[in-house]
């Protein structure tokens, strides 16, 4: 048994074809396999190309990739949304729908988050 993890790894580092060893083609993603190349430069062609293509086999696609892209390590963290906690916080102290939420969280430090929460909390009166 496989997880996903390893379709990744197998195409970027160890180019050990997992359809010959026996691997289960169900576990691989193609979604999954192409946001996780979608972030480096070298292969983020290969992505758009896939996703361009998404009508083709998973099996044709993890060949494309094997033997299309270049042996390397590539890791990175993959790009969360904001805590939705937060995020509430700011539509309800704002009147804000969640776009403009989204938009906008990145402008408050943790500070400004905290005395925010404590004005909700608190209804606005002192302490």
């Amino acid at each position: 048994m496989s997880d996903i993890w390893n379709w990744v790894k197998s195409i970027n580092s160890s180019k050990k074809n997992l359809l010959e060893a026996g691997e289960d083609i169900k576990q691989y993603s193609p979604y999954v396999v192409n946001k996780s190349l979608s972030y480096y430069v070298d292969t983020v062609l290969f992505a758009n190309e896939m996703n361009r293509s998404y009508h083709i086999s998973p099996e044709a696609q993890y060949l494309f990739y094997l033997h299309s892209i270049r042996k390397g390590n590539r890791y990175s963290r993959w790009v969360k949304k904001a805590s939705t906690e937060n995020i509430e916080l700011i539509k309800k102290y704002y009147n804000y729908n969640d776009a403009r939420a989204y938009e906008v969280i990145d402008l408050f430090s943790d500070e400004q988050l905290n005395y925010i929460k404590n004005k909700l909390e608190n209804c606005g009166l002192k302490q």
